[in-house]
C-alpha cells in the first residue's frame, strides 16, 4: 500500500467513527499539528506516528519487505 493510501485510510476512518482531529491527537498522543499535517499530505510521519494513530482508530498497519536480489 502506498503512503498516500495510508494516510486516506487513517483519514477516511477518523471521519467514519466520527472523531475530531483534536481527540483523535489528544487520544494518540500526537501533536493536532503534526496529524493536521499529514491528513492533508504535506507531513511526514513516522511509523511509530501512523501506529498510534492507528491504535486509536482500530486499524492495523502492515509492512511488506520485499525480496530483491542482488545484481550479478
Amino acid at each position: 500500500m502506498h503512503f498516500t493510501e495510508i494516510i486516506k485510510q487513517i483519514k477516511e476512518r477518523r471521519q467514519v467513527l466520527q472523531v475530531t482531529q483534536e481527540t483523535l491527537a489528544e487520544l494518540s498522543g500526537v501533536g493536532l499539528r503534526t496529524l493536521k499535517k499529514f491528513e492533508s499530505g504535506k507531513g511526514n510521519p513516522t511509523l511509530q506516528t501512523l501506529q498510534k494513530v492507528a491504535d486509536v482508530l482500530g486499524l492495523e498497519i502492515s509492512l511488506k519487505v520485499k525480496n530483491i536480489t542482488p545484481d550479478s
